[in-house]
């Protein structure tokens, strides 16, 4: 299973989202400022998760997730479940 998922972080309140296999592992290679990405923007929450069966079908929807109306849509999710 491949999960895409949307960090935010705890100092800038910023988002990030990607997509991986190994979900607890890539949030804490996040938190330790392994990824260049997120390097010293850190400490992350996991704020959201959908799972997919195969990896392009998540990277499909990580990058749906990333476009305008994606970012919308990701705004309402968050803010139905109280995390935004």
């Amino acid at each position: 299973m491949y999960s895409v998922y949307v960090l935010r972080s705890k100092t800038t309140g910023r988002f990030y989202s990607g997509s991986t296999s190994e979900l607890a592992r890539r949030v804490e290679e996040h938190n330790a400022d392994a990824t260049r990405s997120t390097k010293h923007r850190g400490p992350w929450e996991l704020v959201y998760e959908e799972t997919f069966p195969t990896r392009s079908e998540a990277m499909r929807r990580e990058r749906e997730l990333k476009t305008g109306k994606g970012r919308e849509e990701l705004k309402r999710l968050l803010a139905q479940s109280n995390h935004l």
